[in-house]
């Protein structure tokens, strides 16, 4: 791969910052940014709409084969279509987040999201992250990143993004919700959260957006 092709992983916890330091990260290197997440969401999303359980496993993994997921490139980014139609805040409200555990953890659903992400990432150029891009989707990627950062800290930052879209949201709430989501990430069967071999671990919890930015940066030139 050419430094214009790389394929970059990056993996962690709920509330590490992952989103905004890829999305900023792509922008600068001129590469794509992609949203593993966003995908999980979307089916999450549709389930809740349709009415049926969560816990029907057989209609969540139809669902999630009959749904079209498409991105289409915008300014450098990934944006994400289901069934045609573009989704941004239907997708990141609490509901959605509370409930996202049912599709993730979903030994199907993520056989299908993987081969998609696979799909689009296959040319290089891109940033993806999410929580098994280095050890599942891209464990051959040319640089892997695993952010961290405190519970505390993860649990503020989502309560400042919620208030700043004007979502009603609890701390204590969304604190209990990233130790549940935290539990369940690591201890699940298929593709657990955990630290890609040969992967950079970044704690960013005293750290800002751009210092960690900046620091992946750094290790990207250094090769």
């Amino acid at each position: 791969m050419t430094k214009n092709s790389f394929v970059i992983a990056i993996d962690g916890p709920a509330g590490a910052g992952k989103s905004t330091i890829a999305r900023m990260l792509a922008g600068k290197l001129g590469y794509v940014y992609i949203d593993s997440g966003a995908m999980y969401r979307s089916i999450t999303w549709l389930a809740m709409r349709s009415g049926f359980s969560l816990q029907d496993d057989k209609k969540l993994v139809a669902l999630a084969k009959k749904t079209k997921l498409c991105f289409k490139k915008h300014q450098r980014q990934m944006k994400l279509f289901i069934n045609g139609k573009p989704v941004t805040k239907a997708i990141r409200t609490p509901e959605v987040t509370a409930n996202i555990c049912y599709i993730a953890d979903n030994p199907h659903i993520r056989q299908i999201m993987v081969k998609l992400q696979q799909k689009i990432g296959q040319a290089g150029g891109i940033v993806m992250e999410g929580r098994d891009i280095g050890t599942k989707v891209f464990p051959g990627a040319d640089f892997k990143f695993y952010l961290d950062a405190s519970a505390q800290e993860r649990a503020n930052r989502r309560y400042r993004e919620f208030k700043a879209r004007g979502v009603k949201a609890s701390l204590r709430d969304i604190l209990k919700d990233i130790k549940i989501r935290d539990h369940k990430d690591k201890t699940r069967t298929v593709s657990p959260l955990k630290k890609a071999q040969g992967s950079i671990v970044i704690d960013s919890s005293k750290m800002t957006i751009n210092e960690v930015v900046n620091k992946l940066i750094e290790k990207i030139k250094l090769y």
